[in-house]
């Protein structure tokens, strides 16, 4: 019997070795606690990030949004200001409601803003058209072993990480009148521009967008080097063994395989033309309905220097929906689907 007790205590009697058994209160008292740690963590890490998040974010544009509704100079109390509902939004996209003041706001604002925003979608149209395929021929090319491979990378890369203000005023200076590209063009017996380079409608814009290919294109040939150093070695050597030649290997192999990278560099260029500004603001010296006025920089001119902060803040709003919906978009129909083939090539 004492044996039996000694073999029956270990299983059924002994529960030292489990640890101590919580009472209700306790139980409940102690799932608290590791409730109020894991919530504790997830504040810690997250709690700055979505302070900043709140701050620079949502409250401004919060803020925009409540602006663009009144009419107000941005120098009188907020509180004086006159509630005028969606007017700021009919002004800038068919001249406003009020049939005594359309046709002054149709040549001082909505004009303007189409012009303007006709810009930031042609810049689009071009990127796509020049900057991406420019950008991936160069990637392809280097995207070998040669001497002085990294000095060429840094070369090219270098323009992006210039500052925009110091970029603009450079180039302004090359596009003097009396500078350096005039002279140049004189030289080889061309005429330059009536007025100069960046008053010309046409020579302009043009002259602009070259500015900005140069100060971009460097960004999307390091992302598609990137993507490059991705793929596999053993692909390539393959259909190079079956007869492929390079430019076979590039267009049927490398390109399809960095396709994902393309297009996160296809959404990072929609984006930055929609808010495109400082080199814009800069070449057009503060300009507001030139040849290569941008939706961002009439909104600065009408918001800040004409003291039109509801409508300045109506055209804010427009942009931030385009940008918001081009974003949605862009998850909806293209990240989700190379998430999708990213799993299954990893099942």
């Amino acid at each position: 019997m004492e044996t039996s007790g000694k073999k029956g205590g270990p299983v059924g009697g002994d529960t030292s070795s489990a640890g101590p058994r919580l009472s209700g209160p306790e139980q409940i008292q102690h799932h608290k606690s590791d409730t109020v740690r894991k919530w504790g963590e997830v504040g810690l890490f997250v709690g700055p990030a979505l302070v900043l998040f709140l701050t620079f974010v949502v409250f401004p544009v919060a803020s925009a949004a409540r602006y663009s509704l009144y009419k107000w100079n941005g120098i009188k109390q907020f509180s004086e200001a006159e509630f005028i509902g969606f007017e700021n939004y009919a002004r800038a996209l068919w001249g406003g409601n009020d049939p005594a003041t359309k046709d002054a706001f149709l040549t001082a604002y909505t004009e303007p803003f189409w012009q303007a925003l006709s810009h930031n979608f042609a810049i689009i149209a071009l990127s796509m058209a020049i900057q991406l395929p420019l950008a991936l021929i160069i990637a392809l090319t280097l995207n070998r072993q040669f001497p002085g491979r990294s000095l060429v990378r840094v070369i090219i890369f270098a323009p992006y990480v210039l500052s925009e203000v110091i970029a603009g005023v450079m180039w302004l200076i090359i596009f003097d009148p009396n500078g350096f590209a005039t002279a140049v063009v004189q030289k080889i017996g061309l005429s330059m521009p009536s007025g100069g380079w960046f008053e010309d409608q046409t020579w302009g814009f043009w002259t602009v967008f070259f500015i900005i290919t140069w100060k971009y294109l460097g960004l999307a040939i390091i992302l598609f080097l990137a993507g490059l150093a991705g793929v596999p070695q053993e692909l390539q050597e393959a259909a190079s063994i079956d007869g492929a030649n390079w430019w076979q290997v590039q267009w049927r192999i490398n390109v399809p395989l960095i396709g994902p990278t393309i297009r996160v560099w296809a959404f990072l260029s929609i984006i930055g033309s929609i808010q495109l500004f400082d080199m814009v603001w800069v070449l057009n010296r503060g300009g507001t309905t030139g040849q290569y006025a941008t939706i961002a920089s009439f909104m600065m001119q009408v918001g800040y220097f004409r003291k039109d902060v509801g409508f300045g803040s109506a055209i804010a709003v427009i942009m931030f929906l385009i940008s918001l919906g081009i974003a949605l978009a862009y998850m909806a129909f293209v990240l989700r689907r190379d998430n999708a083939a990213a799993g299954e090539k990893g099942r």
